[in-house]
């Protein structure tokens, strides 16, 4: 029987290639996707954790994704946090959305107040020295044309030198100082966040009241860098959940429509053979385990071109833009194959049982 499914599919190796096709689409489909956004999602939750800060402080309205409120806060205030109990740094940062060459947070920061939270480690160059100084870090670095040290680059139309190349793994990937991201983006004295380091985590809850019984604060978003980052996660993010399921969704459809119409067609072709096996003996059983089993290699065979795809498509995204994060994890690789499994199988379930259903005398008369 297993010779007669393999014999079905190479009859026709246009409709098996092209049913194929589909399925390996349909994984392709649901693993970047996932592998897009979780990807960025970790990367930014890594580079977050690795700031240095125990306490982070932002306004009221702030949203736990970087880049997108604003410099609503005077950067004064961290001159104030710095003074509070247990508060041994106080680093203002801004952070801004930017698309201009690729999606990145920028990060403009006070250099002494935000090294002190974590040292940089510097593979070459050093702290800034003019106003128009970027640090980059080895990610960065390796992006595009590569960089180095004393290179120029363009951000939000501003002219910057590369003045030191970091270890990545510390906020953003390229960080300028505060003062010239402000004047560029209109938020001279301002921040959107300050990060604090305490000097000891078991104060940090300390901190926090302190800082909600001031005067003017109360309203603050005071939590610890460990709470923010739990919070680091798709169902957090506006769309992130809804973009997944549309694309499972559509995916899904189009691996079932086309097993569905391939394997409806070849049932129809096949009316003679059918109504000779149920003639010889053949039970209903039969009849559908012979088609399910053909969906199946088909199905298989998919899955694992789609998922050697997937890989193809991490390694040029990877060439193309080396700062991209595409987490391809085993447990997204498992739902992938078993959604494309199924959705081909319940595509070739009608077929299936039209063919068990038919009268071996009509199928033995067909022409």
């Amino acid at each position: 029987m297993n010779k007669l499914v393999i014999a079905n599919l190479l009859h026709r190796p246009l409709r098996s290639l092209i049913s194929i096709t589909a399925i390996a689409i349909e994984v392709v489909m649901i693993l970047s996707i996932v592998a897009i956004f979780m990807g960025m999602l970790d990367s930014q939750k890594e580079r977050t954790n690795g700031i240095g800060a125990d306490v982070v402080v932002m306004p009221s309205n702030a949203s736990m994704i970087a880049g997108v409120g604003g410099a609503p806060m005077s950067a004064k205030l961290a001159g104030f946090l710095a003074g509070l109990p247990h508060v041994t740094v106080a680093a203002p940062v801004i952070t801004d959305f930017n698309m201009s060459s690729a999606v990145e947070i920028l990060y403009g920061i006070d250099y002494k107040s935000y090294n002190a939270l974590r040292p940089f480690v510097f593979l070459s160059g050093g702290p800034f020295q003019t106003p128009d100084d970027v640090i980059i870090d080895d990610i960065y670095a390796r992006s595009g044309k590569g960089y180095r040290v004393g290179d120029t680059m363009s951000i939000k139309n501003h002219t910057f030198r590369v003045c030191g190349i970091v270890e990545n793994g510390k906020g953003g990937r390229r960080v300028v100082p505060i003062d010239t991201l402000g004047s560029l983006i209109g938020s001279e004295g301002k921040a959107s966040v300050i990060y604090l380091k305490s000097d000891n985590p078991a104060n940090n809850n300390l901190i926090i009241e302190e800082i909600h019984d001031t005067k003017g604060l109360a309203n603050y978003r005071v939590q610890t860098m460990e709470d923010l980052v739990s919070q680091y996660t798709p169902s957090r993010f506006p769309g992130f959940d809804l973009a997944l399921d549309v694309v499972i969704s559509i995916a899904v459809i189009v691996g079932f429509l086309v097993i569905f119409q391939s394997m409806y067609t070849a049932v129809l072709e096949r009316t003679r053979e059918i109504g000779i096996l149920k003639s010889l003996g053949s039970s209903k059983g039969t009849i559908v385990s012979v088609v399910l089993r053909e969906t199946a290699l088909l199905a298989v065979t998919g899955v694992l071109l789609g998922i050697a795809a997937t890989f193809g498509v991490r390694a040029l995204l990877h060439l193309r833009f080396s700062t991209f994060a595409f987490e391809l994890t085993a447990a997204w690789i498992g739902w992938g194959t078993l959604i494309a499994f199924v959705g081909a199988i319940g595509g070739a379930l009608y077929p299936a049982w039209m063919a068990a259903r038919k009268d071996p005398i009509d199928a033995l008369a067909y022409e």
